[in-house]
């Protein structure tokens, strides 16, 4: 337990993070170094995420007490380092462990990065310079459906040269920003058309309850960027709600494409999805890509790390650098960017970056 605690920790903020990514650390640093913290993440199923899943309980309940001065408002900045910060969360959890110990029974670790948009949009990119047609938006695994507005979106790619590219509307509400931190990615002059948009879930997520935007802001790494583009794209998703459909998308994904404008492309976009299903629901997934009897494409941004510290493909099959591999070994976290195309029934493939999974920098391929 103590060494998932520490590998979250090291993927969102590891030693040249910003400092705004402070508290995300500590917070995993003191669930593996804290009895009091440790003993409730031991209580927790291991398929339920444990640290994550505790992270968010603690965040939920800090509101209103005085831990909640550690936390960032929407809007507002990153307080400032604290040394005890780590001994005062253990104390806390001593104070609430019953409240904790609820909270983390009847609920799951939901991740909502609107942030990541920003990897999938270069490859909705590529995909309309190959393709003249409108594109239908597929989101799988849509949780709250914030992925589904990506073209309401305003986005800043800053290159280490201090150099950078825009596109989007410049008064939108939410502002996506992220550091190249090598390659080039393909930002479009305009944010390709979104012709149809749906989202696919198990149990989509209810924004216009006050309950469960609650927990999703708590599943937020207490960073102040994350917590500002949630409470952003929260807003715009309850002012503008999207089609969804329920139900496991292994079994609705055909009905869901079927329902999708025959003169649209349609575009699957998975981020932090696939690779939670078993390699049996993965090949299910792929051969029925090929099934289907249209013209599709698939953009996963999918780390390689529940595939175990060996594996050298991501989850649409495709192999990933060697570097990447040992990053993978050593307990690195990255979102793996890979786009596979459907066209009469053939599929190809390729790797186009990968990108830190909360959105704070992507590598280009």
């Amino acid at each position: 337990m103590a060494e998932q605690a520490r590998a979250v920790a090291d993927a969102w903020s590891p030693p040249d993070a910003p400092e705004s990514w402070w508290l995300t650390a500590a917070t995993f640093a003191a669930i593996a170094e804290e009895d009091a913290l440790l003993d409730l993440a031991a209580a927790i199923p291991p398929d339920r995420l444990p640290p994550l899943l505790l992270a968010a309980a603690v965040g939920f309940l800090a509101p209103g007490t005085d831990l909640a001065r550690h936390y960032p408002q929407p809007g507002g900045p990153q307080p400032p380092r604290d040394p005890a910060f780590g001994a005062e969360v253990a104390a806390f959890a001593r104070d609430h462990h019953l409240d904790l110990a609820e909270l983390c029974a009847a609920h799951r670790y939901q991740m909502n990065e609107v942030g990541r948009s920003a990897d999938v949009l270069p490859a909705l990119a590529l995909i309309a310079a190959d393709d003249d047609r409108p594109l239908a938006v597929v989101d799988l695994g849509t949780g709250a459906g914030l992925g589904l507005h990506l073209d309401r979106y305003h986005y800043t790619y800053r290159a280490t040269d201090g150099s950078s590219s825009s596109v989007g509307d410049p008064t939108a509400p939410v502002r996506l920003e992220c550091t190249v931190r090598s390659g080039a990615p393909p930002v479009p002059a305009r944010i390709p058309v979104i012709a149809d948009r749906v989202g696919v879930d198990v149990e989509p997520l209810d924004l216009t309850d006050p309950q469960v935007l609650a927990w999703l802001a708590a599943c937020v790494p207490p960073e102040a960027g994350a917590v500002t583009r949630f409470a952003a794209a929260s807003a715009l998703a309850r002012a503008m709600p999207a089609r969804t459909v329920q139900g496991n998308l292994l079994d609705v994904l055909p009905d869901v494409i079927a329902s999708v404008p025959a003169d649209a492309l349609v575009c699957l976009v998975d981020t932090y999805v696939h690779v939670f299903l078993p390699p049996a629901e993965l090949q299910r997934f792929d051969s029925l890509l090929t099934g289907l009897g249209r013209d599709l494409e698939w953009v996963s941004v999918d780390p390689l790390v529940p595939l175990g510290p060996e594996a050298r493909a991501t989850v649409q099959g495709l192999e990933v650098p060697d570097a990447w591999v040992r990053e993978n070994r050593d307990g690195g976290v990255a979102g793996v960017i890979g786009r596979v195309s459907v066209r009469d029934g053939e599929r190809r493939g390729t790797v186009l970056g990968r990108a830190h999974p909360g959105a704070a920098w992507l590598e280009w391929q």
